[in-house]
């Protein structure tokens, strides 16, 4: 899907794994496709599946997996809010150029959405605006939410993202994990690259999530 690597394409092994989790997230494709490096750096393996929500998490069997965190300093109310209005998600989110609800009501298991985002041409795939459909699987208020769905381009195919958020009050605010699963022939073909590819992405959504929670509490954060 991204060109040829130099990892083998049943390499376990993810490229990046950050541990630094306060310090430092379906699918988080735009971000993902559209930054120039990533922002992590590489990690071991760790045990997949430590996290989960409604004792569900991502797919350990997946060779594609990323995970991350980071610290915002806002209520949690409001980091909460932000991330489930997910019809929301282009006015403080650049990559993500369209959302859809797909049911009427709050987010909540069985709930369904639409969101696209731009990929540009790599050496092996066209330009393309990838359809994303997502599907929560599970959700608690406040502490977490998983989806899972097919990303689908002309060109370009992910079978299936799944995709965990956690969200804990600590000393100082929210702490946020995020963690995804990639399956599907395209991506498998290149482990590392592909990898490389969530990475970017999923940094870019936390980094996008604090700097709107933040801004809009002023930094308060109890």
């Amino acid at each position: 899907m991204f060109g040829n690597g130099t990892t083998d394409a049943r390499d376990p092994r993810p490229l990046a794994r950050p541990r630094l989790r306060v310090a430092a997230t379906a699918l988080a494709l735009a971000g993902a496709l559209a930054a120039t490096a990533p922002t992590a750096r590489a990690a071991d393996h760790g045990r997949p599946g430590e996290s989960r929500c409604g004792g569900r998490g991502v797919d350990a069997r997946a060779l594609i997996r990323y995970e991350s965190d980071i610290l915002v300093k806002a209520p949690l109310r409001t980091v909460w809010k932000l991330q489930t209005d997910v019809e929301r998600w282009p006015s403080w989110q650049p990559p993500v150029t369209t959302t859809e609800r797909l049911d009427p009501g709050p987010l909540r298991k069985g709930s369904q959405f639409r969101w696209t985002t731009p990929a540009p041409a790599t050496p092996t795939t066209p330009a393309t605006t990838l359809t994303i459909t997502s599907t929560v699987q599970r959700l608690r208020e406040r502490e977490c939410v998983l989806w899972k769905g097919p990303a689908i381009g002309e060109g370009l195919r992910i079978d299936e993202g799944v995709h965990l958020w956690t969200f804990r009050k600590v000393k100082g605010g929210v702490l946020v994990h995020t963690e995804e699963t990639w399956t599907g022939d395209q991506v498998e073909a290149d482990v590392r690259t592909a990898t490389e590819a969530l990475g970017r992405g999923l940094e870019a959504w936390l980094r996008d999530l604090k700097a709107t929670a933040e801004a809009g509490s002023g930094g308060r954060h109890h």
